[in-house]
């Protein structure tokens, strides 16, 4: 099965918030984006799914398709009481554990990155058992490094390594077993 995976566009949130499953405004450049995105993808995708995030919504809902299925988990990692705060903000007792260990360690009220990594991985899991010929997932950056630690079986704690911008595409081949996943292209 061939698998596109699309990140929502360009956020208007400073860079110092944190933000992860909270709704955010989008910029200015949403139709551009958007056009880029219509330009860029094939037709033909047996199913689209979406995180249900407002950002991954409204682009979902622009594009050429019909049915978008929603699936939380496709959302964001959940920061809990720290969404919406600058980095800057967040109590520093209750920031450090988290940043030691950010895989295992929950943020507060939230999760742990394992924690969100399990859940994209059971929707990766579960996709890879549908009759699909092409898919099209629009999501997050975190998400998307989940998608690469799956495919590629990178340590968790080394994905923040792996840009994810804004507009790019990753496309991957998803086999019925594991050892024939593989990446075909980002871009």
């Amino acid at each position: 099965m061939e698998v596109y995976v699309i990140r929502h566009t360009a956020v208007d949130v400073p860079k110092d918030v944190c933000y992860g499953q909270m709704d955010v405004p989008l910029k200015s450049t949403f139709e551009e984006e958007v056009q880029a995105y219509k330009q860029s993808l094939p037709e033909g995708f047996d199913a689209v799914f979406s995180s249900p995030a407002l950002r991954c919504m409204k682009l979902s809902n622009v594009l050429p398709f019909d049915d978008i299925k929603t699936d939380k988990r496709l959302l964001e990692i959940n920061f809990g009481k720290w969404e919406g705060k600058k980095w800057s903000e967040i109590d520093q007792e209750e920031l450090n554990p988290w940043m030691d260990d950010f895989v295992h360690e929950p943020t507060a009220e939230g999760e742990s990155l394992s924690e969100m990594y399990e859940r994209v991985f059971s929707f990766l899991e579960e996709l890879r058992n549908k009759d699909f010929e092409k898919v099209l997932i629009v999501a997050h950056s975190g998400v998307i490094r989940c998608l690469w630690a799956a495919l590629l079986s990178l340590p968790l704690k080394n994905i923040f390594k792996i840009p994810v911008g804004f507009g790019e595409t990753l496309i991957f081949n998803l086999g019925k077993e594991k050892d024939y996943d593989r990446i075909i292209q980002t871009k």
